[in-house]
């Protein structure tokens, strides 16, 4: 059978956090991949220079190009709308019966799994897999498989406000990553590359 990594969030925008965490579940289970399941955004609940559900589809594309045991899972962004994770899953486990998915979370997401809606079905389809977050206590009633990876504290806003504010997100950010957020003026960023 063969075993997925989900990795879900807005990835807005996708940080090495993300990917430090996805390498590190898929070399502790011996995973096949990883797959980045960016949510989809309510349009109104987007501010003045975000990056949209395509937008951050392709970013986190850039994200994870040099590694090939990466993949993006476009489900929700293209089905729009606000998705639980219980139909997510319930939708991929239907269209794929000989996969075994491992639903990657952090510790907030850990905190708070007993407010998941449909959660007692949700840990009957897929085996969570909790990875430790700074200030979160990682504690639940139900099945989580943690795996050690090093902590970094590094949240997408921070990174947003960054780039507002025009300071470095350098090594924060893969490369092509901010490359794209400059070309697209992203965050209220504006371009540093010359039209020459």
């Amino acid at each position: 059978m063969k075993k997925v990594g989900l990795l879900g969030g807005t990835f807005n925008p996708p940080h090495i956090g993300h990917l430090i965490m996805a390498n590190e579940v898929f070399h502790a289970l011996e995973l096949d991949e990883v797959r980045f399941l960016p949510n989809a955004l309510p349009p109104h609940k987007q501010a003045p220079h975000d990056a949209s559900d395509d937008k951050r589809l392709e970013m986190v594309k850039r994200a994870i190009q040099p590694y090939p045991h990466f993949r993006v899972e476009s489900y929700e962004v293209d089905k729009g709308g606000v998705s639980y994770s219980y139909n997510t899953l319930a939708a991929l486990c239907e269209k794929e019966p000989t996969v075994k998915f491992y639903f990657i979370i952090g510790g907030d997401m850990i905190d708070s799994l007993h407010t998941w809606y449909c959660i007692d079905e949700l840990v009957e389809l897929v085996q969570f897999v909790g990875v430790k977050r700074p200030k979160t206590e990682a504690l639940t009633e139900y099945p989580v498989l943690m795996v050690e990876v090093p902590q970094i504290d590094l949240s997408s806003t921070l990174i947003r406000e960054r780039l507002a504010t025009g300071r470095t997100v350098t090594f924060l950010l893969p490369e092509a990553v901010e490359t794209f957020i400059r070309e697209e003026g992203l965050y209220g960023t504006r371009t540093v590359f010359s039209s020459d």
